[in-house]
């Protein structure tokens, strides 16, 4: 295996490793992150069914938006009929990381022995991929409904559907009580044929189709006890499945929770509304607000909640 610049200590976790699989020249991205996750789903008291779902979309959030290239925020959410009706998680180019989910408690329920999370929880639906770069550049959206039994098989979907370009995924979870906390971890791998790239310029399309069946069969070798086990070095595990075809790995992306919300931003969308919708929302003198993704209260009294609309 061949490591450009990895300072991977044991243990690690939070972390996003691209690698390059050589044979077939194919791009890849492995996801752990661990501390983070228990950080966004400790803040919210979510059903077990909500949180594995908000966990695998806020694994899947690392995974594609550390593949991108741009400077902002890139947003996947999901909106259905079903008892949980929104899920959002979104990065920064930064590597700051946050979520959150919107239920009906009332219709959550068993899912039925035969129903995947997706049509038992999301129901019929739509997942959005956003890139929003500020208010200088256009906003890229692609949006596709959400098909198939996990929000992994969803994203399958939209590469098929709307980018036309091949990538395999895999995630898994995990969480276990530890010192009185449930402590959660999630582990994602991916690989991706991009158009124009390929092994060499002297093989066939079969050839070039062989490595990409080959590579997608290695990477669906892999157990999830292994994606999620901090103490199995990225690093490591990619060397386990492609020494073969042989993978080359790039220095790692850190990534974090950490939530965008201040008391002037809350403050700066309060004062976009018209003023006598504001101050219907006071109770007992009160305007409140809480940050939906990290919990975090913002109260103004009448004085304050009349600055907004003076200064």
């Amino acid at each position: 295996m061949i490591s450009e610049g990895l300072d991977i200590p044991a243990g690690a976790e939070n972390l996003v490793l691209p690698f390059r699989v050589e044979s077939a020249a194919l791009r890849g991205r492995f996801v752990r992150v661990g501390p983070l996750l228990t950080d966004i789903l400790s803040r919210h008291d979510y059903p077990e069914p909500v949180a594995m779902l908000l966990a695998e979309l806020t694994a899947l959030t690392a995974l594609l938006g550390s593949a991108l290239k741009f400077e902002g925020v890139f947003t996947l959410q999901t909106t259905g009929k079903g008892p949980v009706s929104i899920l959002v998680a979104d990065m920064t180019s930064d590597g700051d990381l946050r979520a959150y989910a919107q239920f009906d408690r009332d219709r959550l329920g068993a899912p039925g022995p035969a129903l995947s999370p997706v049509p038992a929880l999301l129901g019929e639906g739509h997942l959005a991929f956003t890139v929003d770069q500020g208010p200088d550049t256009e906003r890229y959206q692609g949006i596709v409904a959400l098909e198939g039994g996990t929000l992994t098989d969803c994203i399958h979907h939209y590469f098929r559907q709307s980018e036309q370009l091949d990538a395999a995924i895999k995630v898994a979870l995990s969480h276990a009580p530890e010192d009185g906390v449930e402590r959660w971890r999630a582990g994602a791998i991916m690989i991706q044929r991009l158009p124009g790239e390929g092994p060499a310029p002297d093989l066939t399309r079969a050839e070039m189709d062989e490595s990409w069946r080959e590579a997608v069969t290695l990477m669906g070798s892999v157990r999830s006890g292994e994606l999620t086990d901090p103490a199995l070095a990225p690093d490591r595990l990619l060397y386990r499945l492609f020494h073969e075809p042989g993978v080359r790995a790039f220095p790692c992306q850190r990534v974090q929770a950490g939530c965008r919300c201040s008391r002037d931003r809350v403050a700066r969308t309060l004062a976009a509304f018209p003023r006598d919708e504001v101050m219907d929302l006071m109770d007992d003198g009160i305007v409140a607000v809480r940050c939906e993704f990290c919990g975090e209260n913002y109260d103004f009294d009448r004085d304050q909640t009349d600055a907004l609309f003076t200064d």
